[in-house]
């Protein structure tokens, strides 16, 4: 290595290198061997170099590269020359210029790859996984983990610009009540309790503002036992943020501009601003999802008013029953579309717990629909008329539980712009969505569950309904939307002891139970809070959506898979009955 010390990295040669002498370090992307040249492709995360092995230049370096094979490292030194013009390589940043070998040096011999190193090579989802550390050595993951970097180091100095301070907080805590299931950690020292491992560092950033630190964020390890999906992992990074002394503008004006920066840093984009806002009851009226993709229309219509003393029984009965009874305008569909497209799209919705979808094609002579003869013409013209029908068009119609309808008619309206290639796949169209509940009722439970988490603060004018009407409580909470994608929440916390007392007994705890599991914070809550509030953006769906992926797990160095397991190395796996032992724990596995 001291001979063959790297000058420079391979992707960064060019044209106003030609002349130097260099030394050059990677892996073998492949080899050619045209009998007195054989080339050479050096690969390192910054590109690829050709490197020219003449055996009249080096007669050992010649030797040396004719036992080349893909995946072997090596260093090489030479000196950089211009290519001939016919040999010029456009496609590459190097393309100009080559190395002619002088000296070629073998770090590592490599075996034949289980997987092609190169992208948009056809290999499964699994074997990138089981040979991670071969696929991070794709120039398209190794872009995505630098542009990881970037983002996070744009956080950073963008945060501590605006007076923040970066601080950690613990990874091992203690476990919660509410939310998503706890990874849990024994303690060897106190046989029988357990640490958690943090879903979020919700608590300790809301005493960092009881401490007067003012302003914190941290890139934040989080943990969730929860079932996975392509923008979900049991442990994700999270950029996490709090103030003090702040109200809902200053946290959603702060976001905006670091949005801005990381755009503009990155992907050269000014993003416009302020970025729109919607509530949550108008998000899930118009586009049945919290975090509507705003970049195509086709909004939700409501028609129960029309159809609430129809003679056809789904509808009127519904109406009787306090459901909903809305639809979709598929603008061109009842021409395009075929009878078994239009039956395809009914059994699209059911799995969202629809019992059916009612459908109604507009034409220049009238409506064809298989719902025609039970509904009158006048609620017919109606129904078109609210939905803007126009001939050729496609109305669908989910009658159902409000939830059911929402779900379904959202779900549906994302699959049809999806289909239909309504979807401006170069927009960014950020949205706050705002005023969200700030509780539900759990069936299961048999009680009220917070929609955020318990430390979120009622709008004020509806802290008068706690008591009497709490399922109709605003939450002091905000989400941030990009593209359909929830990329962070967050809201105003409550400060005040008190009334943090009453949302723990508007949830269901005992006084007991509330002291038992969260006792530490009221009990610094009684010694003067600041008024604050934050955020916890998802670093992983921010890069993914950046980097143009659709899948976290193109981002994240070593993600697990759908069923929290590592491929690589195995993890989850049995523990040796010694720790256990040591531990304290035994098992029953029946």
């Amino acid at each position: 290595m001291q001979e063959l010390k790297r000058t420079h990295m391979c992707g960064q040669l060019s044209a106003r290198d030609s002349g130097e002498r260099v030394v050059v370090t990677g892996w073998v992307q492949r080899r050619r061997d045209l009998g007195g040249l054989i080339f050479l492709d050096i690969r390192d995360r910054t590109g690829i170099i050709q490197v020219v092995a003449d055996g009249e230049v080096s007669k050992e370096a010649f030797e040396t590269a004719g036992t080349l094979r893909s995946e072997f490292v090596v260093g090489i030194k030479g000196t950089v020359v211009m290519r001939k013009a016919d040999a010029v390589n456009p496609k590459l940043k190097t393309g100009e210029v080559e190395v002619i070998a002088e000296a070629i040096e073998i770090f590592s011999r490599a075996q034949t790859p289980p997987i092609y190193i190169e992208d948009n090579s056809h290999v499964t989802e699994a074997l990138r996984l089981k040979y991670r550390y071969l696929d991070l050595r794709r120039p398209s993951m190794q872009e995505s983990l630098m542009l990881r970097h970037r983002v996070t180091m744009n956080v950073r100095r963008f945060l501590d610009q605006n007076g923040f301070l970066e601080i950690e907080t613990p990874m091992l805590t203690k476990p919660t009540p509410e939310g998503a299931r706890d990874y849990l950690v024994p303690s060897r020292v106190n046989p029988g309790s357990f640490f958690a491992l943090p879903q979020s560092p919700q608590l300790f950033k809301q005493l960092l503002m009881a401490s007067g630190v003012d302003k914190y964020f941290q890139i934040a390890r989080c943990f969730r036992d929860e079932d996975l999906r392509a923008d979900r992992q049991p442990e994700f990074t999270q950029i996490d943020i709090e103030m003090s002394f702040v109200d809902m503008e200053d946290i959603i004006s702060l976001n905006e501009r670091l949005m801005a920066n990381i755009f503009e840093e990155n992907l050269g984009v000014k993003l416009k601003m302020p970025f729109k806002r919607m509530t949550y009851k108008q998000a899930m009226e118009d586009y049945g999802s919290d975090k509507p993709d705003t970049r195509f229309e086709m909004k939700l219509v409501c028609i129960k008013d029309i159809v609430a003393g129809s003679g056809f029984r789904v509808f009127s009965d519904t109406a009787g029953k306090g459901g909903d009874i809305r639809g979709i305008n598929a603008k061109g569909c009842g021409d395009s579309l075929s009878r078994r497209e239009i039956d395809a799209l009914v059994e699209y919705v059911k799995q969202f717990g629809a019992k059916g979808l009612a459908w109604i094609v507009v034409t220049a002579e009238g409506v064809k629909s298989p719902i025609a003869k039970f509904v009158t013409s006048e609620e017919t013209d109606a129904i078109v008329e609210r939905m803007d029908g126009k001939p050729g068009d496609l109305l669908l119609i989910v009658a159902d539980r409000p939830g059911v309808v929402f779900d379904s008619l959202g779900g549906l309206r994302l699959h049809l712009g999806r289909k239909l290639d309504l979807i401006d796949k170069d927009a960014f169209n950020f949205l706050w969505v705002t005023h969200f509940p700030l509780l539900e009722y759990d069936d299961e439970a048999g009680r009220y569950v917070a929609v955020h988490h318990p430390f979120t603060s009622p709008v004020s004018e509806d802290i008068q309904l706690l008591d009497s009407h709490p399922e109709r409580v605003r939450a002091n909470a905000y989400d941030l939307v990009l593209n359909g994608m929830e990329l962070g929440g967050g809201s105003i916390r409550i400060h005040d002891t008190i009334m943090q007392q009453k949302m723990f007994e508007v949830l269901g705890f005992t006084k007991q139970k509330a002291e038992e599991k969260f006792g530490f914070m009221l009990e610094a809550f009684k010694y003067g809070a600041p008024p604050h509030g934050g955020i916890a953006l998802g670093l992983d769906r921010l890069v993914m959506l950046v980097a143009g992926k659709e899948n976290i797990r193109d981002v994240i160095a070593f993600p697990k898979t759908q069923n929290a397991a590592c491929l690589m190395t195995g993890a989850p796996a049995e523990a040796d009955g010694e720790q256990l032992k040591e531990i304290h724990i035994k098992l029953d596995l029946e």
